[in-house]
């Protein structure tokens, strides 16, 4: 589920839609939580559908550290990449937004912790842009991600979360025993699918 202040906008021919914030939406806030709502396609599910439908599940879904694939029933699903993102997903799976976002700025995210597994080219002109999406990405820069990621949640107590209450109860609750110092942070590692375990089980 994607955070209430945000809508569907059209970006361009070449990008198409985009997510854009509706209000400004401050450092530290839960920007996306995979809720009860969400589809979610295990391998074998997803070899049953034909080459179209693969096809926008390809384009529109994320692969979770379990190998399966989460095709959002809102507007999450068009949210786009950009190297200098403005959210990012966390070891927890929700996605926090790693500064502020202003009114009418696009909701923009990392997709090399989306467990892809080919490399995809990149068209986001940012200073920093890598040009390519490769599967290696996440071991490459996780250690910059959770900088950006424990920065956020330092702020994520004191900023409004209206999507807290759609967190699944053990996200909460892991959540909660981070602030209170109980649990180490868990890194954006734990979002990696251990393909090769995967396949020898």
């Amino acid at each position: 589920m994607i955070h209430p202040y945000t809508t569907l906008q059209f970006v361009n021919s070449h990008i198409g839609n985009g997510v854009f914030a509706t209000a400004d939406i401050p450092k530290g806030t839960i920007v996306y939580v995979k809720d009860c709502l969400e589809i979610e396609l295990p391998e074998s599910a997803f070899n049953t559908l034909d080459h179209l439908h693969q096809g926008i599940v390809d384009k529109y879904s994320y692969i979770d550290e379990k190998g399966i694939r989460i095709l959002s029933w809102d507007n999450a699903k068009y949210v786009n990449h950009r190297c200098n993102c403005n959210t990012i997903s966390t070891g927890y799976g929700f996605e926090i937004a790693i500064r502020d976002i202003f009114e009418g700025e696009e909701i923009c995210d990392e997709y090399g912790l989306f467990n892809i597994d080919q490399e995809i080219p990149l068209a986001c002109n940012c200073p920093n842009c890598r040009k390519v999406l490769r599967p290696d990405d996440i071991d490459n820069y996780y250690h910059v991600w959770d900088k950006w990621v424990a920065s956020a949640l330092e702020k994520a107590q004191y900023v409004s979360q209206p999507l807290m209450e759609y967190m699944c109860k053990d996200t909460r609750s892991s959540l909660q025993a981070y602030f209170e110092g109980q649990e180490a942070y868990r890194s954006v590692l734990a979002l990696k699918w251990q393909r090769d375990l995967a396949t020898a089980i």
